[in-house]
């Protein structure tokens, strides 16, 4: 007894500040070696460049700073413990008896005594309790690989978002020199006397459009910045100083569904994190009511002992029956058959609506891509030769300064238009990318085989 009290583990107090928590995290900075270390481990053929980031080097930033990802990875190492705790066995209990007998006939006057009851661990209960067990860790692994992949999209959204800003704003400063020429060009026919203070105040009107489109565009290049690094788990002050790449962000590929990746479209579904976690937990749930069924039955113990009853030696052996309930658990086991159907349930629910975004991503990839494509071979060209012919007829005086500006006032803007339309095209992909649950392009193709699972 000494020596098994003699390897117990103390309790050791851990309080937790959050105070100080929000204050770290606030002043946490971002570190390009870890961030560099994690890159080569989870791609090892990919060329890692400082400071010109990818996705691929997003994603390793997350796996080291995103605190959802770190709360789902301590998950999964909870449920691995108490994986193990569920193979040990139920303690045995130890019951040590006495008597005094006041008889001057006996030899000693004392009886002493002692038990063990051991429970049998074995049969339908020992494999309910140990597979339910098993299905939580997978159940947590799903959670954490659902976790990650919602991180990555929110880094990718955000990346899309930043990328897209940053050319609007740079757009729309340079609509809004246009709109200011043309409106400094139009005051001056207006002291002419060329043109009536309405014609001015309209073009007034389209640069004062131009300047909010200028403000607009950079307020969502700052909120852009804040979600990436949100997503990261850093401050956004640990973003200054990264340029951010994304090869053919400009020329999205034609059609995403000709990837490998989404061509079995059926089983890209099923291999979502949170149809298979659904399926663990319907299993979780069959599990639970084999074990309820089992328990409709007396469980067994057998209990040895030693008893020494005034001077003679006795060895019993009992066996006890732990008895089932009064309705011989038929309660408990009503209410784990309902369980599973609301399990099955819920798997069915998780199926439909994935099923239904990837239909939906796969009619708006495809029509956002027309949309681009139609801006692209009309609306552009046409702004262009427009805005080229008015060069031409500035150079020979044919036009003022003001028409000028207006022609490159309007290609400038059906650039911001074909951006709006660039940006439905990777909020599709993006999607569409969510339904499958899995990369179509870029250097995360890249990842090593189970570079993303959970080493303990």
């Amino acid at each position: 007894m000494m020596t098994t009290l003699s390897g117990c583990q103390s309790y050791t107090p851990a309080p937790l500040d959050p105070a100080q928590m929000a204050v770290a995290r606030q002043n946490r900075p971002l570190d390009l070696q870890a961030v560099q270390r994690e890159y080569l481990h989870i791609a090892p053929g990919a060329t890692y460049v400082p400071a010109h980031w990818d996705r691929l080097s997003l994603l390793a930033a997350v796996l080291i700073n995103n605190a959802d990802v770190a709360a789902a990875r301590a998950a999964v190492t909870t449920a691995l413990a108490a994986a193990k705790a569920a193979r040990t066995a139920p303690g045995a209990t130890l019951t040590l008896s006495s008597e005094y007998a006041n008889d001057p006939a006996a030899s000693s006057p004392w009886l002493l005594g002692g038990a063990v009851d051991v429970p049998i661990d074995a049969g339908g209960r020992r494999s309910a309790r140990l597979d339910s067990a098993s299905l939580s860790v997978a159940i947590a692994r799903y959670d954490y690989a659902d976790t990650l992949w919602s991180a990555r999209m929110q880094v990718v959204r955000a990346l899309a978002d930043t990328l897209i800003a940053e050319r609007e704003e740079s757009i729309a400063r340079q609509l809004l020199v246009f709109r200011t020429s043309q409106q400094s060009a139009m005051m001056r026919r207006l002291q002419a006397g060329a043109v009536n203070r309405a014609e001015l105040e309209r073009v007034r009107a389209d640069a004062a459009s131009a300047a909010s489109t200028t403000n607009d565009a950079h307020s969502r290049l700052v909120a852009a910045r804040q979600s990436l690094a949100a997503a990261i788990g850093v401050p956004v002050a640990a973003l200054d100083g990264l340029t951010f790449d994304w090869q053919g962000f400009d020329a999205p590929s034609p059609d995403p569904l000709l990837a490998p990746a989404a061509q079995d479209r059926i089983g890209a579904t099923l291999a979502r994190a949170d149809i298979l976690k659904a399926l663990a937990a319907y299993d979780q749930a069959e599990s639970d009511l084999r074990g309820e069924v089992a328990r409709q039955y007396p469980a067994i113990s057998i209990a040895p002992g030693y008893t020494w009853e005034r001077g003679l030696v006795k060895l019993p052996l009992s066996v006890g029956l732990a008895l089932p309930p009064l309705d011989l658990n038929r309660s408990a086991i009503a209410t784990a058959e309902a369980k599973r159907t609301e399990a099955g349930r819920k798997l069915e629910t998780v199926v439909a609506a994935a099923t239904a975004a990837l239909d939906g991503a796969i009619s708006e990839c495809r029509l956002a891509r027309q949309a681009l494509a139609r801006i692209r071979s009309d609306d552009v060209p046409v702004a262009r030769r427009l805005a080229a012919q008015a060069d031409r007829e500035l150079r020979r005086g044919q036009i003022d300064r003001s028409d000028w500006a207006a022609a490159q006032a309007g290609a400038t803007q059906i650039r911001l238009v074909e951006l709006t339309a660039l940006a439905r095209v990777h909020a599709a992909d993006a999607a569409l990318e969510d339904a499958l649950r899995r990369p179509l392009e870029g250097p995360e193709l890249r990842l090593s085989s189970g570079a993303l699972d959970i080493e303990i």
